[in-house]
């Protein structure tokens, strides 16, 4: 068992490390504790790391919640996908959208489910094939484990039994993209959509439209969709038309002083043929 120090600024190393007695209990000391930085213990077992909670040192002693290992396995059920959330944007200058995924992973079984090899992965799902500039988010599982192919997201990593991993990752959709089409490659326990679009329309079986939450100074439309099969038809219709834009406005500005100028020269002539 290794004790780890992790600073605010991300700096850190470890502390302390011990071996557990046969009843699988240990004791690390912090040292000198740093109320500032948090602390989280690890294990290796069988190959994989395994953390405890974090926790930050208010106290002279903590306890942790025991800190479970388990065997390995590249078979047996499949992780199961438990929530998909999807945060779409509003349209940008140039007509793109920004989405950001978090998906919650969980695994069934009573082993860590490992990748078999580099060809088949841990878990992998589909995102809508008109997504470009993919990158993976702050989440559970480490972006080095995370890879697109194609368009499918394919984990790596380990997922050990238990508490669900959340994975996330982000793409944008061009602005040609006026009816997105959400892919359901296998069941889903739960998605959940925040639209920022408030005119765009969702359509999905089932689905319950929660109103309007307001996040960071942004308002979204809020849907959910509950026991999703694999199949499903979920789509957002986003509303026709282009963001406005004040150099969208130049040439009916062109074409209105035209027309003010020429106005302007047949009054002027008028008034000078009264004049002879």
């Amino acid at each position: 068992m290794v004790l780890h120090r992790v600073t605010l600024g991300g700096a850190g190393g470890p502390v302390d490390s011990t071996r557990t007695d046969a009843r699988g209990a240990f004791t690390l000391s912090m040292g000198r504790p740093d109320t500032a930085a948090i602390y989280v213990v690890s294990s290796w077992y069988d190959g994989i790391a395994y953390f405890s909670e974090p926790v930050r040192a208010f106290r002279q002693r903590t306890e942790l919640r025991p800190l479970l290992v388990y065997d390995t396995t590249s078979a047996g059920p499949g992780v199961q996908v438990a929530r998909r959330l999807l945060t779409v944007a509003r349209r940008k200058p140039d007509g793109a959208r920004d989405v950001l995924e978090l998906v919650e992973l969980v695994n069934p079984g009573t082993k860590t489910r490992i990748a078999a090899d580099t060809l088949q992965p841990t878990w992998a799902g589909a995102i809508p094939s008109e997504a470009v500039q993919f990158q993976v988010a702050q989440g559970d599982l480490s972006p080095q484990a995370v890879a697109l192919q194609g368009t499918r997201v394919a984990v790596f990593g380990p997922i050990p039994p238990g508490e669900a991993k959340q994975l996330s990752y982000a793409y944008v959709l061009p602005g040609s993209v006026a009816r997105l089409a959400i892919p359901i490659d296998q069941p889903i326990a739960e998605v959940d959509l925040l639209v920022e679009d408030t005119t765009a329309t969702v359509t999905a079986p089932a689905l319950d439209t929660l109103g309007v939450q307001e996040l960071e100074r942004r308002r979204f439309a809020r849907y959910r969709i509950r026991v999703v099969p694999a199949g499903a038809a979920v789509t957002i219709a986003f509303a026709v038309g282009h963001a406005f834009q004040a150099e969208s406005l130049v040439p009916f500005v062109v074409v209105a002083a035209a027309a003010a100028l020429a106005v302007g020269f047949v009054v002027a002539l008028r008034k000078k043929t009264s004049d002879v």
